[in-house]
C-alpha cells in the first residue's frame, strides 16, 4: 500500500500518476503497486516534480509497518528510538511575542471617563472641614 501526496506539481503529473494509483483528493494518491512499480513511480514522481514537493508513505516491514520518503518538502522524516516522525522546521521568522496591553485594553480605557487618584486620608479630611466663605 502507497499514498503520495503532491503540492504544486504539473498536471501533467498528476494525470501520469492516474496509470497506476487512484487520485482520492487533489493530489492525494493511493495504490497497491508492486515494490518495483513503486521505485519507478516515485522516481518518475521526482523526476517530473519541478518544483513542486512529494511525500511518500509506503507499508514497510518495520515495528511502524510505515516508510516516509519526501522531495523538496521543509518536513523530513526523523528517527526517534524506532519511531519514524515527520519533523517540522523551526519558524525563525517569527517576530517576537509581544508584552503589555492589548489594542482593545487601550481603546476601553480611553472611553472610561478619567479617575483621579486621591488618597483615602485626603478624602476624609476634606470631610471633616467645614466649607471657607470667600
Amino acid at each position: 500500500m502507497m499514498t503520495l501526496v503532491l503540492t504544486a506539481v504539473p498536471p501533467g503529473l498528476r494525470g501520469d500518476l492516474t496509470k497506476w494509483l487512484a487520485e482520492i483528493s487533489p493530489g492525494v494518491f493511493v495504490g497497491n503497486p508492486s515494490a518495483r512499480i513503486r521505485e519507478l513511480v516515485w522516481e518518475r514522481t521526482v523526476a517530473l516534480c519541478k518544483e513542486g514537493r512529494a511525500v511518500l508513505v509506503t507499508t514497510a516491514g518495520n515495528e511502524q509497518r510505515l516508510e516516509f520518503r519526501v522531495h523538496r518538502s521543509a518536513w523530513v522524516p526523523a528517527d526517534f528510538d524506532g519511531l519514524t516522525l515527520m519533523r517540522r522546521p523551526a519558524d525563525t521568522t517569527a517576530t517576537p511575542r509581544r508584552t503589555g496591553w492589548s489594542k482593545a485594553r487601550a481603546q476601553q480605557a480611553a472611553r472610561r471617563p478619567p479617575q483621579f487618584d486621591v488618597e483615602p486620608e485626603a478624602r476624609a479630611a476634606d470631610s471633616l472641614e467645614p466649607p471657607t466663605r470667600p
